[in-house]
């Protein structure tokens, strides 16, 4: 049978090696190709004879291909092929046409129609006789030959076609195992051998010979079933005579059996599912595994597994087509449980051994719902507040949340009832706040309990109404203490006898009640009463009372009843709580009067009277007159006293008046002092008009003396000396008088004044002593005498005090003496002179002129010397005062040591005072040298500068400087190209021409600053020497230059980058390349010496991190796994480094291609789990569109999509490229409801499926099919009305409505919602599901009030779409209830009425009127009149409906005033009737003409600040009404603030006018108010506004409230810190300083006390060990700090200590004090053009000024009147002396350093100084030493000067001896400081006179300098200088003679004047040529006699102030 051979489209489906695909009648089977490829070319036309076996499980249907069943018995194998090759022809003669390693076989047409059942049964097979006939002759003919040759051999099979063997797998068939033995048969008896065909039978197999025709078959690799269920193996046989390469074959098939050793494996699926909780049962998910085993090993069940025993029954799993469907079948709940945590267990059913089982877990999420009322977390359910809790206070919080926790809606709150209108909530936080006052006394508190309901509400957008829940919370008001006791009455009055017993009542005098109430709970009402401020005289009884005490006055101290100390008893009773924290009280003023009895003795006014009578006494005159007193009442009193009794030794000579008591004199001559000089007296008083008790009393009579004595002086004539400007006298200068008269007595004292002599009243007598003092000192010049002696020639008198005084006179003498006090004076204060530099010696300068004004000749002659500065270049004359140029002085600046260019001299004028006495006038001459150019620059070496390279021009180099000692040269800088040169890196010399180095720099020709113009390049040049130029362009003489060389090292800077030799890099690697593997080596060179490259990567860390670098090579590798699915291109970049500084690097990109590898699987991108799909879904309905990715390239990326026919039975389909799945047939949701197809995804299909390259995935996809709405829900039938009342609870079910559909259940379309459509306007309902048919109305609002028949119009719909619905009819009938009480709003409040007596019967009283906010009968009110006892309610008659009471019998007001009735107001409510009653008190009275009026215009009430509001109260004064003087009780008054409280600070009760505040008083903001208040009858009706007091209008009270102080306020110190200085001259308890503080607080609050904290530091301290005690005490009262210590000399440091102060309560404030101690020449003296008083306003001003601007610590020290260089007083002026602290290390600064801020802060400061008026500002002057200490001093000199003699011979000596070596030094010390020109011989002392040569008072003088080694004070420079000039000019110069002007003991700042500013020109007029010498010299002299002696105590002057003078020496003299 020839077939034609075509390509079988097995080629595209999956095909294993043995599998017969067939094609329409064609069969083939799939063998292995050359290559071991798969292939299906061969064309099979004989059947391979196999047993019949199933296809495997999980093959799918591809291309129409089914396997062909093998059949069991051997069949004939017939040939034919198309194959044209030897090898087929060759295999004919063996009998099959083969293939290389295929064996084929034919198939009968039986057997092709038993293999494709599908193909027709009826077609003909086409029938071949003759080309078979041919065929059978031609192969007869071709196998005789071979027949005859050799009989080839064969297997022996044991009557089988084909070795079938099974072999189990795994460990049952080891390797190794013998499988079989093969046999065979050679009829020529030739040895056979065995073998295997196929490398695949080889690897399997093994054959070892057994025999000559036998051969064992063993297993040489395990067995997998599920790798492979069967092998197919050719075995040859051979007699090794058949020819190379021919074998007999037969097949040998190896069946694997399978045992369980594979688990079950679960497909993808959702791990999680989502699931209402209210949702139906329903499949959850499904789920499917695979077990590779066959049989019951690969069938899988599924069981459910889960933690807990309530899950299981929620759950459960079924096993359904061989997949896992997870089914819900219990109820959720999210509040509960919302996530279940479940394990799908997959167990194959093997029957015995071992059982697999796979597990999947599950998580289903339970999806909250709204189905929960909110919930309550936080309500507490009791709560206590104190009933005065202010307004708006948090009371408690309430929180709610949403009962659905997966919800969680927002919760709202309110208030239900019970909160009495007190309390309101927070809506959105739950707090409940108080809204209005609280008061647990009061009806609405419920005795003081709160039952709240407050409901929370969800803010819900899905239901409706909202859900809400309610609680009910409980507010108990805790008492507080807010009643005070209060007395019945404010005032009491008693009386009682004075000494009644202890314990006696006192009697109560009128109606008040003595009563005390307290309505407060507890021991809030339980309080105590005592009495205060009767000094214990009563007692109160009962001590303590509960609410309510009767109490009882006693005597406690009956010796305190006394009349006559008082009469009235004036107390207070107090009634004060017994609580602890802060207790109320109140009390009442109790006025007891005491009743007298004659119980006292009269009493003299005095114990003993003493009278003074003249002996000369007249008759009648008064001698004394006598007083008693009685302090009891009426004639027991003083009113019933007579002196009755006179008795003594003058009694019978004096007469007494019995009632009035004087006593006179009724004898003349009575008195005689010389005889008696003292009388006693005996008077007796007696009470009662005489009568009763009785007393003495002693009279003592002085007789006085007479004045007859005048005063006489003890000398006849005085006389005294006294100095000029001395306030006293040397010694007291007293006169003294005598009077005879009686000592003691005016007659004998003496008093002393000036007569005459005085006409200026130059003095003053002490009137007493007789004590002459001048008034002030004297001046000896201002008397009008002549002469050096002058005096003043004075009366005196002395006279008696007496009646008659006496008197004498006498001379006194005063002479004075002139006192050498007037200085003299320079006509000038300063002096300028300019010279040349060459002036010659001997040149006058200039010349000076002063004056003396002392009255005597000695003390005003004038000498002139210069005192220093002249430093050996000048000299002056003592009479002239010409001062000229020294012999040998060199003024050239440049050659002197230091350089001066100008010379300030101190010249002083002495006038002829001796010693101390000797005055002096200082000036100053300033001499200015005037410079001469003639010396050249000098370079100063400029050395060596580095530059960096590349810097931009203008870069400073380097300034060059050049020195001209020159006054004023013009130096002119160059660069010299000649002397310049410059070497490159290598040392070799830079040309030029090759690198302008000259045009990199230029320098600035005056300032010689180098900068660079352009850029250098160290790789052209490193070292420059750059030559230097510098010429003085105002020479005088020549040109003058100087030259330098300025070496330039260019330094090297980084400024080449590292270069790379590629732009750039690419590369490729395989993906999946191993670690390790080089990518690409980069290198880079860089051109700079920092030639060290290193490298690094840069790019993405993700893309970095998976090569690596190495940093020296460059060598980069993998480093990760590289993946081209994350990154088709490695790109990054590396980069270079080099190692300079600051470092330069550069980058290269580097690409890296990955090569693609298939290795991802396809992935399903968010693959859809589940899907609904509508039941009416017509064919070709797309479902979804599944997508699958593979993130590989090219074909390993291409996705083909298969479905599982099987998983969708026919009704769906996929497209194989796009994935789109389609319905393929009509759908029946009746049929089956879910489908869960199985699909594939491949990758590489095309190509790689058949050679086993391609890679898959799986999903599964549940499609359930949806139910269609076409059945509307049905509602139950409802009977009549639904009856409530209008109490029916909110939230609470009304009635339940029904429906039900007949729609599935599970789905919308059989889901009901119930919904209220119409009826509910005013949303008083509301409805909510409560079963999936049912649902239920509920109130969803209080119906309180909304009663009535309601109709509403209810829906049920079903959740279909469209939605079927239904309306139904709900009627509900709302019952009012009887459940409000009439109240009354007219009037509100018990009331009283007036009415007039005259009122006729029927009139109207008043019309009450009452409203009840029920309605119909609940709310028809009716009036009555309730019956009382005294029958009041007949008088009255009241109109039930309308409330009008009128008046039914006539008024008889003098039988009855007052009717009190209680009207009751009631409502018509069934079953109970609701009422209020109203209380009225009706008055009858006559016609009001006259409103309340005050007695008094204003009355004072004191509050105390800071208290509570409401905790005080004060009661206004009571009015009187004139309508009802003689009224027991009157109509109530009431009170109104009308003006004076605009901001509502205070409270008046109008009713009992008590005055309170409402805010909290703060008395130092407000100390007082005004408040006016109005009185008035009418109390309904608020008065109008008062703007002011009018005193006319007696309704009106103005009310003056003061605020009480408390302690509330703590002082607060001035400052934080104190400062102050002491000196070692401070005197022990000197006030240093004082203390300040203020508070703010009144009276004695704010008494302060002041203390010192703590011990006192001592910082920086030396000396301070000896002070044992505090050095500084703090007085309590005043603050004043004092000293508490003697500071000595060399004491140093400062004191630092705190101190507080606190006031009488123990507020307290701290401040820290520091105390510097300082030297006198510390301070700096302010003068300011002010007195002290006004510095004193404005010096803490000042202080502070001064501080912040310099930054010290600034401390005032002193003021004083400024004083004058004269000595004169300028009050006009002030001297401010100050000291300043560094604040960072708290030293005192120097004088220096302080005018050295000033001067620098000048500008800061000129505000300051202006305002104040600062003049000047210096140094303090230094303290002299006291005049003691001089005269001390003195006596030691006196002494040295006599040794020093002594020493004079060889003084002399040594000068003789030493005067050939020091020539220039004798001639120095020949010379004089008054010149050599001077006329008087005499003065030329330079070896006789001190103090005459500047030498002996600066250093020492010149001549023993080399000897004594007096260079100390000379820095180390100027004694170089010195010796430079000793070398260059020999030892004959002056210069060494040269004293500092640094060693002054004044420094400039002494002399402010003396600046550099005046100098003055050259060329202006004063300034005088060399030649004026002769005109200076021709000025007047004065004649000096006695300069000897006024130097001579100049020198003791000196000696005797070493704080002026420190440099004196011993070479001095």
């Amino acid at each position: 049978m020839l077939v034609q051979r075509e390509r079988s489209p097995v080629s595209r489906a999956r095909c294993r090696v043995g599998d017969v695909r067939c094609v329409g009648l064609v069969c083939v089977r799939c063998s292995a190709v050359a290559g071991g490829a798969v292939g299906a070319d061969a064309i099979m036309t004989r059947s391979c004879t196999r047993p019949a076996r199933s296809r495997p499980p999980g093959d799918l249907d591809r291309a129409s291909l089914h396997t062909v069943p093998r059949v069991n018995s051997l069949l004939p194998c017939a040939f034919t092929s198309v194959h044209h090759s030897e090898q087929h022809i060759k295999s004919v003669q063996t009998g099959c046409v083969t293939e290389p390693s295929v064996a084929c076989h034919t198939l009968t047409h039986s057997e092709i129609l038993r293999a494709h059942p599908t193909s027709d049964s009826n077609a003909k097979v086409p029938t071949y006789p003759r080309l078979a006939a041919w065929l059978v002759l031609v192969l007869v003919l071709a196998f005789v030959p071979l027949a005859a040759a050799n009989t080839p051999p064969r297997f022996v099979l044991d009557g089988q076609s084909e070795i079938v063997i099974r072999l189990t797998e795994g460990d049952a068939t080891p390797i190794g195992s013998k499988i079989t033995t093969l046999r065979g048969l050679d009829p020529d008896g030739d040895a056979l051998t065995f073998g295997i065909r196929g490398a695949e039978g080889r690897d399997l197999l093994r054959i070892e010979q057994n025999g000559a025709t036998e051969a064992n078959v063993y297993l040489r690799k395990a067995l997998d079933r599920e790798l492979k269920d069967e092998y197919t193996v050719v075995l040859t046989l051979t007699d090794n005579k058949l020819g190379e390469g021919q074998f007999i074959t037969q097949s040998m098939l190896l069946l694997v059996e399978d045992i369980n050793d594979n688990e079950p494996i679960f497909r993808p699926y959702e791990s999680s599912v989502a699931v209402d909780e209210n949702a139906p049962p329903q499949v959850l998910t499904t789920l499917l595994a695979t077990d590779r085993d066959e049989g019951p090993f690969g069938q899988v069940i599924y069981r459910l597994d889960a933690d807990s025993e309530g899950d299981l029954e929620k759950f459960t799993v079924n096993t359904v087509d061989g997949k896992g469907v997870l089914r819900l079948v219990g109820d959720l709940d999210y509040e509960r449980k919302s996530l279940y945590q479940l394990r799908v267990l997959a167990v194959d059913r093997a029957i015995s051994g071992r059982v697999n089982t796979g597990t999947a877990a599950l998580v289903v999420r339970v999806r909250d719902v709204e189905d929960q009322p909110p919930q309550f977390i936080q309500a507490p359910p009791v709560t206590r507040i104190p009933e005065d809790i202010p307004v708006n206070s948090g009371v408690l919080e309430v929180k709610a949340v949403d009962g659905d926790r997966g919800v969680n809606n927002r919760i709202t709150y309110s208030i239900l009832e019970g909160d009495k209108g007190l309390f309101q909530l927070d809506h959105n936080s739950g707090v409940l706040y108080v809204k209005k006052p609280l008061d647990r006394e009061s009806p609405l508190s419920n005795n003081g309990a709160f039952i709240i309901k407050i409901q929370a509400e969800e803010e819900s957008q899905v239901v409706s109404p909202p859900p809400t829940m309610t609680t009910e919370v409980t507010v108990l008001l805790e008492d507080v203490n807010d009643e005070t006791p209060t007395f019945r009455a404010a005032h009491y009055v008693a009386e009682i006898t004075e000494g009644s017993q202890f314990n006696s009542p006192v009697n109560l005098i009128g109606d008040a009640i003595p009563e005390v109430y307290d309505h407060d709970q507890g021991n809030n009402g339980t309080f105590r009463m005592f009495i205060e401020g009767d000094d214990g005289m009563f007692d109160v009884t009962p001590p303590e009372g509960v609410n309510f005490a009767s109490f009882l006055l006693r005597v406690r101290n009956p010796t305190l009843l006394d009349y006559e100390k008082v009469k009235v008893v004036n107390f207070t009773v107090v009634a004060r709580e017994t609580v602890s924290e802060k207790p109320k009280s109140s009390s009442a003023l109790v006025t007891v009067h005491i009743r007298d009895t004659n119980d006292n003795f009269p009493i003299f006014t005095e114990d003993q009277y003493e009278v003074f009578l003249p002996e000369d006494a007249v008759v009648g005159a008064t001698v004394v007159v006598v007083q008693a007193r009685d302090p009891d009442s009426g004639d027991f009193g003083t009113q019933g006293i007579r002196y009755t009794d006179l008795r003594g030794s003058l009694a019978d000579k004096l007469e007494m008046n019995p009632e009035t008591g004087v006593i006179t004199l009724k004898e003349s001559g009575a008195l005689d002092r010389e005889s008696v000089a003292v009388h006693y007296l005996t008077v007796e008083a007696r009470d009662h008009l005489g009568q009763g008790n009785r007393n003495t009393v002693v009279v003592k009579v002085v007789v006085e003396d007479v004045n007859d004595h005048p005063p006489v002086f003890l000398q006849r004539r005085y006389e005294t000396r006294i100095l000029e400007n001395s306030d006293s006298f040397p010694e007291p200068f007293i006169l003294t008088a005598r009077d005879a008269d009686l000592n003691g007595t005016m007659n004998h004292e003496v008093r002393y004044t000036i007569l005459s002599g005085d006409p200026k009243n130059n003095f003053t007598i002490h009137p007493l002593n007789g004590e002459i003092r001048p008034v002030a000192p004297l001046d000896f010049e201002a008397i009008d005498q002549e002469g050096d002696i002058r005096y003043f020639n004075l009366t005196v008198k002395a006279f008696d005090l007496g009646e008659r005084p006496l008197s004498s006179e006498v001379s006194a003498v005063v002479f004075v003496a002139d006192v050498n006090d007037h200085a003299p004076q320079f006509q000038r204060q300063l002096y300028r002179k300019a010279i040349p530099e060459d002036t010659p010696p001997g040149t006058s300068v200039t010349q000076v002129f002063a004056i003396d004004h002392d009255g005597s000749s000695a003390n005003s002659k004038v000498v002139f010397r210069i005192q220093h500065g002249a430093q050996d270049k000048f000299v002056m004359d003592a009479d002239s005062g010409v001062i000229s140029v020294a012999q040998g002085a060199l003024l050239d600046p440049d050659r002197t040591e230091p350089r001066a260019t100008s010379y300030t001299l101190e010249v002083i004028a002495l006038d002829g005072g001796i010693g101390t006495a000797q005055l002096q006038a200082r000036t100053v001459v300033n001499i200015t040298i005037l410079d001469v150019n003639n010396k050249a620059p000098v370079f100063i070496d400029p050395g060596t500068v580095r530059v960096y390279e590349n810097q931009d021009g203008g870069l400073y180099v380097h300034r060059v400087e050049a020195m001209d000692l020159d006054a004023r040269p013009r130096l002119h800088y160059a660069l010299d190209p000649f002397t310049s040169s410059a070497r490159n890196e290598e040392g070799a010399i830079v040309k030029l021409s090759e690198y302008d180095y000259m045009a990199a720099f230029e320098i600035n020709e005056v300032e010689g600053v180098i900068r660079t113009v352009q850029r250098l390049d160290r790789e052209q040049v490193e070292v420059i020497k750059l030559g230097l130029l510098c010429e003085d362009m105002e020479a005088a003489t020549g040109e003058q230059t100087a030259t330098a060389t300025l070496t330039i090292i260019v330094e090297d800077i980084n400024d080449n980058d590292p270069q790379f030799r590629k732009s750039y890099y690419r590369r490729s690697i395989a993906e999946n390349a191993k670690k390790g593997t080089t990518i690409v080596t980069v290198v880079a060179d860089d051109v700079d010496k920092n030639r060290t490259i290193s490298y690094s990567l840069q790019g993405a860390p993700e893309i970095v991190s998976l090569v690596m670098l190495d940093g020296e090579n460059g060598e980069v590798v993998v480093a990760g796994r590289v993946d081209r699915e994350l990154f088709s291109w490695l790109n990054f970049s590396v980069q270079a480094t080099d190692s300079g500084v600051p470092p330069r690097s550069s980058l290269v990109d580097v690409m890296v291609q990955v090569i693609d590898e298939n290795d991802n699987n396809p992935v399903f991108v968010k693959p859809p789990s589940n899907l609904t799909l509508r039941e009416d879904a017509p064919p070709g309905t797309q479902v979804t569109v599944v997508n699958a990715l593979d993130p590989d390239a090219d074909h390993y990326g291409l996705v083909t999509y298969l479905l599982d026919r099987k998983s969708s039975r026919g009704k769906f389909k996929i497209d194989p490229d796009t994935g789109i799945i389609t319905v393929a047939a009509p759908l029946n949701r009746e049929e089956q409801s879910t489908y869960t197809l199985l699909i594939e995804a491949w990758d590489n299909y095309q190509f790689g499926y058949a050679t086993g390259e391609s890679r898959n995935a799986f999903m599964q996809l549940g499609v359930t099919i949806a139910d269609i709405n076409d059945e509307a829900p049905v509602f139950e039938e409802r009977e009549s009305c639904t009856a409530i009342t209008e109490f029916h609870e909110p939230r609470e079910t009304v009635t339940i409505v029904r429906a039900s559909d007949g729609d599935d259940p599970d789905s919308p379309n059989g889901r009901i919602r119930f919904s209220i459509e119409g009826g509910n306007d005013k949303g008083l309902f509301d409805i909510r599901m409560i079963e999936q048919t049912a649902a239920e109305i509920f109130a969803a609002k209080p119906l309180v009030g909304k009663y009535g028949n309601y109709s509403l119009m209810v829906q049920a719909q079903d959740r279909g779409f469209p939605p079927n619905s239904v309306l139904s009819q709900v009627d509900i009938c709302v019952s009012d209830f009887n459940d409000h009480a009439p109240e009354f709003v007219s009037p509100s409040v018990n009331l009283t009425i007036r009415v007039p007596e005259n009122a006729t019967v029927g009139s109207l009283v008043i019309q009450v009127r009452a409203t009840d906010e029920d309605i119909g009968i609940n709310g028809a009110v009716r009036y009555k009149i309730l019956k009382d006892a005294l029958g009041h309610w007949q008088t009255f008659t009241i109109d039930q409906v309308t409330g009008a009471i009128l008046l039914q019998k006539p008024l008889d007001r003098e039988r009855q005033k007052i009717y009190e009735i209680r009207v009751e107001a009631y409502d018509q409510g069934v079953p109970t009737p609701l009422s209020s009653d109203l209380d009225l008190t009706i008055y009858v009275r006559n016609v009001n003409d006259f409103e309340p009026q005050f007695l008094e215009d204003d009355v004072t009430v004191n509050f105390t600040e800071h208290k509570s509001p409401g905790a005080e109260r004060a009661k206004l004064v009571e009015t009187v009404d004139l309508d009802d003087l003689e009224e027991e009780k009157t109509a109530p008054v009431c009170y109104f603030i009308v003006g004076g409280d605009e901001y509502g600070t205070f409270n008046l009760d109008k009713f009992s006018h008590e005055l309170m505040t409402l805010k909290e008083l703060d008395r130092e903001v407000e100390n007082h108010y005004t408040l006016l208040v109005r009185a008035t009858e009418d109390c309904l009706a608020l008065p109008q506004p008062v703007s002011f007091f009018d005193p006319r209008d007696d309704t009106l009270l103005k009310v003056n409230v003061f605020v009480n102080d408390i302690n509330d306020n703590a002082p607060k110190f001035t400052r934080e810190v104190f400062t102050g200085g002491i000196t070692t001259a401070s005197d022990f308890g000197l006030e240093v300083m004082k203390l300040t503080a203020i508070d703010p607080d009144a009276g004695e609050n704010s008494r302060l006390r002041y203390y010192m904290d703590g011990r006192v530091q001592e910082t920086l301290s030396e000396n301070l060990d000896n002070i044992r005690r505090s050095p500084f005490l703090v007085d309590p009262v005043t603050g004043a700090v004092k000293l508490n210590f003697d500071p000595q000399k060399g004491m140093k440091g400062y004191f630092d200590f705190k101190v507080y102060v606190n006031d009488t309560s123990g507020w307290s404030d701290r401040a820290r004090v520091f105390i510097y101690l300082l030297r006198e020449d510390q301070r700096v003296r302010f003068i300011l053009r002010q007195s002290p008083d006004e510095v004193r306003e404005q010096v803490e001003y000042f202080r502070d000024y001064l501080g912040n601007i310099t930054g010290a610590i600034v401390n005032v020290d002193d003021f004083r009147v400024h004083e004058n260089h004269d000595g004169t007083v300028d009050k006009t002026k002030t001297d401010l002396y100050l000291h300043l602290v560094n604040k960072e290390d708290n030293s005192v600064l120097e004088v220096k350093q302080v005018l050295a801020m000033i001067d620098k802060n000048v500008e800061h400061l000129d505000h300051l100084f202006k305002e104040l008026n600062v003049l000047d500002t210096q140094r303090a002057e230094l303290i002299t030493a006291s005049a003691a200490e001089e005269d001390l001093l003195f006596l030691w000199l006196v002494g040295v000067i006599v040794f020093l003699t002594l020493l004079l011979v060889l003084t002399v000596a040594l000068c003789l001896s030493q005067k050939a070596r020091y020539s220039r030094q004798l001639k120095a010390a020949n010379a004089t400081a008054f010149g050599e020109c001077s006329h008087d011989q005499g003065l030329n002392r330079s070896s006789t006179v001190p103090n005459t040569n500047i030498h002996s008072v600066e250093g020492s003088n010149p001549i023993w300098m080399s000897g004594f080694d007096n260079d100390w004070y000379k820095d180390e420079d100027s004694l170089r200088y010195q010796h430079f000039v000793h070398q260059s000019e020999g030892n004959d110069s002056l210069d060494d003679n040269a004293v500092d002007t640094s060693l002054s003991p004044r420094g400039d700042r002494d002399m402010p004047y003396i600046t550099q500013s005046n100098v003055p020109n050259p060329l202006s007029r004063e300034s005088s040529t060399v030649g004026s010498n002769t005109q200076l010299m021709n000025h007047e002299q004065q004649n000096i006699n006695d300069t000897y002696r006024a130097n001579l105590y100049q020198t003791f002057h000196k000696i005797a102030n070493p704080l002026v003078d420190k440099k004196l020496e011993t070479t001095e003299l």
